[in-house]
């Protein structure tokens, strides 16, 4: 039962990561704490594999590598959505550069071929 909060929990977070339309200082300090977070975890986990089965038994959830493979699409998610926000980012950075230098100089054209 844990286990769905969580997962229902990280899938929440992920819809308002992807609502957000800005990275604050607050956010970033947020992303640098959780992969801190994440490092440690993974570390417990190599050095003490017992340890990652006992958490999982704890969250409901049978075996540690499930819950790794559990923790493992939260964070695809997570990484999708940042990516997917990042390319929309420059797209947008793109067109105002190309937009700006269009305007600036008016009489260059495109390497489209030869003038008539």
């Amino acid at each position: 039962m844990i286990i769905k909060l969580l997962l229902l929990a990280g899938i929440l977070g992920a819809v308002v990561t992807a609502l957000r339309s800005s990275t604050s200082m607050t956010y970033l300090a947020v992303r640098r704490v959780a992969l801190l977070a994440f490092a440690g975890a993974a570390a417990v986990s190599v050095l003490s594999p017992s340890t990652l089965t006992w958490v999982a038994n704890r969250v409901g959830v049978g075996r540690g590598t499930d819950l790794v493979l559990y923790g493992l699409v939260v964070v695809f998610l997570f990484v999708s959505i940042g990516v997917y926000q990042r390319i929309q980012h420059l797209e947008e950075r793109i067109v105002r550069l190309t937009r700006t230098l269009a305007l600036n100089d008016p009489d260059s054209r495109e390497a489209d071929g030869p003038e008539e």
